[in-house]
């Protein structure tokens, strides 16, 4: 199997990884910041049991993405805290407009047109996604999810950046930042109520939602663009809602509904379009 395919199947599995947040988190009664600490806790943990033996060079490109995500995960609690769900993820999947706008400059890949065209209808579906949820009022955390899909964009970029050395050894970096800084917040809350269900979600988060997800990431973003991993990440928030229906029943609007669905088809039909261009390129120079 060709490598760009291998990547783009990587970072399929993790948006379903990231899009497991939702059913986890509202298993944990848990205040924010302290499930954020304590899932990058066990996604530390977990990537280091993977990797055995981390190199850790602490070069630019290293530190910058593992600030970048700890950032944006920081960012992301805060905005949920201060404006809608809808608001905070909206606004933080701006991700793939910075990627597109920064990629030529820093890595030299520009954006195809099937690309450009997913983002068109990317943004449509988003639209349609939160439209019935969105809400005014909440600046403080529309600020903080915007400044999320900024980091989250400076993140990919990185991450791209290191794409012939080891990008994991960043997540792992930036998962044990953010375990410390939530964890020592977390000592000035209310201690989280203990049990099964909240402990088994948290090891689902820590484990599967990110750490999983950590590995797939590093392993797509040495293989395809940084736009096509922005792009295919998008499909995240359009699953969320499916595996939060399946296991507890809340239903998604009709809205939302055809708005995940066009995100899904454009992320599709884009990367069937980018695979298929690069099969005929490499047919015709292996004619040559």
């Amino acid at each position: 199997m060709r490598h760009d395919i291998k990547g783009i199947m990587a970072m399929a599995a993790t948006a379903v990884c990231w899009s497991l947040s939702g059913l986890f988190i509202k298993l944990v009664d848990w205040p924010p910041v302290t499930i954020a600490g304590a899932r990058s806790l066990i996604a530390a943990l977990f990537i280091l049991a993977v990797v055995r033996r981390p190199k850790l060079n602490f070069g630019r490109d290293q530190i910058i993405a593992a600030v970048a995500y700890s950032f944006t995960m920081l960012l992301f609690v805060y905005a949920n805290k201060n404006t809608t769900s809808a608001n905070a993820i909206l606004l933080q999947y701006g991700a793939p407009v910075y990627v597109m706008i920064l990629s030529g400059a820093m890595l030299g890949e520009r954006p195809l047109p099937e690309q450009i065209g997913a983002l068109v209808a990317i943004v449509v579906g988003m639209g349609l996604f939160f439209v019935e949820s969105l809400s005014l009022g909440h600046l403080a955390g529309d600020i903080a999810a915007v400044a999320a899909g900024v980091t989250f964009a400076v993140h990919i970029l990185f991450m791209r950046r290191q794409k012939e050395g080891s990008p994991i050894e960043s997540l792992l970096l930036g998962h044990g930042l953010t375990a410390v800084v939530a964890l020592g917040i977390s000592l000035f809350l209310p201690a989280p109520v203990m049990n099964a269900k909240s402990i088994a979600s948290i090891f689902g988060l820590g484990i599967v939602q990110i750490g999983l997800a950590a590995v797939f990431f590093s392993f797509a973003i040495k293989r395809i663009s940084a736009i096509q991993s922005s792009l295919i990440a998008v499909i995240e928030p359009a699953l969320n809602p499916l595996w939060v229906f399946l296991a507890i029943g809340e239903k998604p609007t009709g809205l939302a509904i055809v708005g995940g669905g066009i995100i899904i088809a454009a992320v599709v039909v884009s990367s069937v379009i980018s695979v298929s261009r690069d099969a005929r390129i490499s047919d015709k120079e292996a004619a040559v």
